[in-house]
C-alpha cells in the first residue's frame, strides 16, 4: 500500500504497513509530507496527521425555526485541511479546503471558489454528448462568487498562500436549496482547517410571503416569495455579505428581513463554533505575512505623504490624470526606498507606499470629510441620459454618471430565444427558463488598457445578473417577446453595474416596453477608523454616496442597491472587513434610498414613462386561428412549409394549441410577406360551406394505389378517396374500376375526421347495394351477403 506526495510531486514515496483503521499519528505512516520542499518534513512533533479524525465523525444540529440544520466533520474527504458536510433535509452538501504552505507568487489573496452542480445528486444523467458535467453553468459561477465574498474578507492581511474551496453536491431533494449550505459548509470547513481564517461565518437565505420573513424557505415557498435575500454573518451579529432580489419591497420590511436573517446566522455560528472545539482545531504556523515593514511604511511617508496629498485635494483631477500623478510618485519614492532600503523585497516596497497613499486617501475623508473630486459625502456626480441614440434599435439609452458611461440596448426575438435552463439547474432551482436577460460587457478600453476580447468572465456575469436582478420585477408578466438588454460600458470610474440599472431602464421604456416603474441604482461607500483598543470594533465612519473607483479600491464597502420610487428591487454589499455592524447598513440603505429617488427625478426628464407604442422597425406577433382540417396544409409534411417561411422571409411559426399558431416576424416587412405566404397556403375550401350527407361532384387529379385524389371545386387542396370507399366490391387499385385522371365522379360528404380533420368522401354508399346482409345461425363466423355461398368460398382469402 502506497500513496504519493501530492503537494511537493517529487516522486517521494511512504509506505504504511499498518491497517487503514490504525492510521492514527506519525508512528503508523511516517512523516506526513507536503507542499513544494515538504515544509511539513519537520519534527514528529510539529507534524499533524491527517487521519486524526478518523471513525471520530461528529456532527451538531442547529434549529432553523421549524427545521434542523445539521453540521459534520470527520468522515468525508480526510485528506483535506479542511471537510464539512452541512444538510437540510435531504439535501446535503460537501465542502473542502485546502491552501498550500508555499506562498503564491501573487500580491493578493489567491482564493479560488469552485461550487459545482452534480447530475447524480438530482438524480439526473446530462444531457451534453459526453453525459457528463462540463464547464461551468451561470448559476455555479454566481454561487461561487457568494461563498468567495462570504469567506474572504475573513483571511488575514498578507496571507498570499494558493487556497481552494470546493463545493460538491451530495443529494438534492428538489426542495431545501443547497446554495447556502454550501456558504456555511466552507465556513465550517475552514473553521476546522488549520489555514489561518478568522471565522466562523453564518449563511441563510432570507423569503418573504404574504409580509411574513421565512428562514431558508423552500423552493415551493420561493415562488411565492416577494424577497430572495442571502445574509451572511459574523460573530457579534455583525454583517460580512447581503445578496438580494427583491419584487419593491419597502425599505423597513427590507430591514426587518436583514435584522432576522442576521438573529439566525449568530445561531449557525455557535454550532460551527461547537464542532471547532470538539475537534481541538489548531492553526498553523505560516511562514510568512506579507505585509510592509513598519520602517520602510515610515520612510515612505516622509518622502511622498505631503505630495500624495496635494494630489488627493487637487479636485481638478480625473480618474486618467489622477492616477497618472499617483503612479508618477510611485516610481519616484519607490527608487528611493530601494536606495535605502536595498535588501527589501520588491513587495514590500510596492506595499509600503500603497499604506501611505491608503491612508493619506482615508484620512481626508473621516478627518476633512472631502473626497478626491470636490463633492461631499452624499453628493451625487453630474449625471446626463439620451435615448433613441439609434433609429434601427428597438430601443437605446446612453447613461453617464461622472466619467462612467454605460449604452444600453433592448432588442425583441420570440418566445422561443429564451433562456433555457440545463436540466441540472431546473431538477435544483426550478428555473426553466426567461425571457429576459441582461448581458453586461466590460471592455479594456472603458479604463485606458488593453486586454484580449474572449469569452464573459466571471466579474461581467455578476454585474450582469445584478442589474438584470434590478430590471426583472418591474418587466410584465405577458409580454409577446423575449427582451435582451446589452449594457457596454465605455466609461467607467465606479458603479457600472448600477449605471448599467439606469442604462437599462431608459432604454426599456425608449423601447416601449410597458414596464411598472423606472429603475434606478447607485453604490454607496465605507471608510472606517478601527478602535485600536478594541480589536475589530470601528471607532468612527462615513458612508459615501456615489463611489467612485479609487474610493472602491481604497475603501471598506461596495454597497449596491437598486430599485423604483417605491421600493428595493436588488442589492449587493461586498465588504472588505471581518465583519461590519446592523447600524452602518441601516443608514448605507437610508443614504442609498435617497440617492436613488434624486437619480429617479433626473431620469424623469428625459424619458418619464414607457413609449405608448414599439418602434416602427420593431418586431411583430400576431396569432392564426388554423382549423384541424387545413394544418396539415399549413404545416406541411415534415413542417416544410413553416421552414421555407423562415427561410424566405425569417418568421418563426411555434404552435400554441391545436388551432392557434403564434407567428413571429423580425421587422414589418417580413410579417407582410408572412400574412400573403399564409394566405396563399390556406385559400381553399374558405369560401364553400360542405353541407353534411350532400352529394357533390369531384374530378379526379391523381391514381394512387390506395385511392384517387379528388377535388370538389377548382381552388380546393386534393384529398384522398381511398380504395375502400370507391365501391361495394374490393379492389386493389382504382385503375380496376377504369376511372382516369380528369373524370368526374357522385361522392358524398360525411364531414371531417374528428383526429386530424381530414374530409371524409364515399363513392361507395351512392352505389345501390347489389347484395344484402344474411346472418347465418349455424355459423356465428360467417357474414354471408346475397345468395348462399359454399363455406370454403367464405374463408378469408
Amino acid at each position: 500500500m502506497a500513496a504519493a506526495c501530492t503537494g511537493c510531486r517529487s516522486g517521494l514515496r511512504w509506505k504504511a504497513k499498518a491497517a487503514w483503521g490504525a492510521f492514527g499519528g506519525v508512528g503508523a505512516m511516517g512523516p506526513c509530507l507536503k507542499g513544494a520542499g515538504c515544509l511539513r518534513l519537520a519534527q514528529p512533533g510539529l507534524t499533524r496527521s491527517r487521519w486524526s479524525f478518523a471513525g471520530e465523525s461528529k456532527a451538531v444540529s442547529v434549529d432553523l425555526g421549524s427545521r434542523k440544520l445539521e453540521i459534520s466533520s470527520g468522515k468525508l474527504a480526510r485528506f483535506a485541511d479542511g471537510c464539512a458536510v452541512v444538510q437540510l433535509g435531504d439535501t446535503a452538501v460537501m465542502v473542502t479546503a485546502v491552501s498550500k504552505t508555499k506562498p503564491s507568487p501573487s500580491q493578493f489573496m489567491p482564493l479560488v471558489v469552485d461550487y459545482r452542480q452534480k447530475a447524480a445528486a438530482a438524480g439526473r444523467i446530462p444531457t451534453n454528448y459526453l453525459r457528463r458535467e462540463l464547464g461551468s453553468t451561470d448559476k455555479e459561477i454566481l454561487t461561487s462568487r457568494v461563498i468567495d465574498r462570504s469567506i474572504r474578507p475573513l483571511f488575514p492581511a498578507g496571507y498570499y498562500y494558493d487556497t481552494q474551496i470546493l463545493c460538491n453536491l451530495l443529494a438534492v431533494d428538489g426542495i431545501n436549496d443547497p446554495e447556502v449550505l454550501a456558504i456555511n459548509g466552507a465556513s465550517a470547513a475552514l473553521a476546522l482547517s488549520d489555514i489561518p481564517w478568522n471565522g466562523p461565518i453564518g449563511a441563510v437565505r432570507v423569503g418573504m410571503i404574504d409580509g411574513e420573513v421565512v428562514i431558508n424557505p423552500t423552493r415551493k415557498e420561493m415562488s411565492s416569495s416577494t424577497l430572495d435575500l442571502v445574509v451572511t454573518g459574523a460573530p457579534r451579529s455583525q454583517i460580512v455579505m447581503l445578496e438580494a432580489a427583491a419584487e419593491n419591497v419597502l425599505q423597513q420590511d427590507f430591514c426587518h428581513a436583514i435584522k432576522v436573517g442576521v438573529k439566525y446566522t449568530q445561531q449557525i455560528i455557535l454550532g460551527i463554533q461547537q464542532l471547532v472545539k470538539e475537534h481541538s482545531v489548531a492553526k498553523r504556523d505560516v511562514q510568512k505575512f506579507f505585509t510592509a515593514p513598519e520602517e520602510i511604511v515610515e520612510c515612505a511617508k516622509q518622502i511622498a505623504s505631503e505630495k500624495i496629498t496635494a494630489v488627493f485635494s487637487d479636485f481638478s483631477h480625473d480618474k486618467i490624470s489622477r492616477d497618472e500623478a499617483i503612479n508618477k510618485l510611485r516610481l519616484e519614492t519607490e527608487e528611493q526606498l530601494k536606495e535605502k532600503f536595498p535588501e527589501a523585497e520588491s513587495y514590500e516596497i510596492m506595499e509600503s507606499f500603497n499604506v501611505v497613499s491608503k491612508e493619506i486617501f482615508r484620512n481626508l475623508v473621516l478627518n476633512e470629510y472631502r473626497r478626491c473630486d470636490g463633492r461631499d459625502l452624499t453628493s451625487l456626480r453630474n449625471i446626463s441620459c439620451e435615448v433613441d441614440m439609434f433609429k434601427t434599435l428597438h430601443g437605446s439609452a446612453l447613461f453617464q454618471r461622472g466619467q462612467t458611461q454605460v449604452l444600453c440596448t433592448v432588442t425583441f426575438d420570440s418566445l422561443e430565444s429564451s433562456v433555457k435552463s440545463d436540466l441540472i439547474t431546473t431538477a435544483i432551482s426550478g428555473i426553466k427558463e426567461k425571457n429576459f436577460m441582461l448581458h453586461y460587457e466590460f471592455p479594456p478600453y472603458a479604463t485606458n488598457e488593453i486586454g484580449r476580447i474572449t469569452g464573459i468572465n466571471r466579474r461581467e456575469l455578476g454585474h450582469g445578473a445584478l442589474a438584470e436582478k434590478a430590471l426583472k420585477p418591474v418587466i410584465p408578466q405577458e409580454f409577446p417577446f423575449t427582451i435582451r438588454i446589452t449594457a457596454e460600458v465605455l466609461e467607467s470610474n465606479g458603479s457600472s453595474s448600477m449605471a448599467s440599472a439606469c442604462g437599462g431602464s431608459l432604454a426599456l421604456m425608449d423601447a416601449g416596453v410597458p414596464i411598472s416603474s423606472a429603475v434606478a441604482g447607485v453604490a454607496v461607500g465605507l471608510i472606517t477608523r478601527p478602535n485600536p483598543e478594541k480589536n475589530g470594533d470601528i471607532e468612527d465612519y462615513r458612508l459615501l454616496t456615489d463611489l467612485l473607483g479609487i474610493e472602491d479600491y481604497h475603501g471598506d464597502m461596495d454597497f449596491k442597491m437598486a430599485g423604483t420610487n417605491k421600493g428595493i428591487t436588488a442589492l449587493q454589499a461586498d465588504i472588505k472587513l471581518p465583519g461590519i455592524p446592523l447600524k452602518i447598513v441601516m443608514e448605507a440603505i437610508q443614504q442609498a434610498t435617497v440617492a436613488k429617488r434624486e437619480i429617479l427625478q433626473i431620469m424623469n426628464k428625459t424619458i418619464a414613462k414607457p413609449r405608448t407604442s414599439r418602434k416602427e422597425n420593431g418586431p411583430l406577433v400576431e396569432t392564426v386561428e388554423v382549423p384541424l382540417s387545413k394544418r396539415a396544409r399549413f404545416v406541411g409534411p415534415g413542417g416544410y412549409n413553416l421552414k421555407k417561411l423562415q427561410a424566405e422571409t425569417g418568421v418563426t411559426v411555434s404552435q400554441i394549441d391545436e388551432e392557434t399558431f403564434s407567428v413571429f416576424a423580425p421587422t414589418p416587412a417580413a410579417m407582410h410577406e408572412a400574412r400573403e405566404f399564409i394566405t396563399e397556403l390556406c385559400k381553399d375550401d374558405q369560401d364553400y360551406q360542405l353541407e353534411f350527407g350532400a352529394i357533390y361532384t369531384a374530378t379526379i387529379t391523381e391514381l394512387r394505389d390506395i385511392g384517387v385524389m379528388v377535388k370538389l371545386y377548382p381552388n380546393m387542396t386534393p384529398v384522398l378517396l381511398h380504395n375502400s370507399q370507391l365501391d361495394q366490391r374490393k379492389i386493389k387499385h382504382p385503375s380496376a374500376l377504369g376511372l382516369e385522371v380528369g373524370q368526374e365522379i357522385q361522392v358524398k360528404y360525411f364531414g371531417r375526421d374528428p383526429t386530424d380533420g381530414r374530409m371524409r368522401l364515399s363513392r361507395k354508399v351512392l352505389q345501390s347495394p347489389a347484395t344484402s346482409v344474411v346472418k347465418t345461425l349455424s355459423d356465428k363466423n360467417s357474414i354471408v351477403m346475397g345468395s348462399a355461398i359454399p363455406e370454403s368460398a367464405s374463408s378469408p382469402s
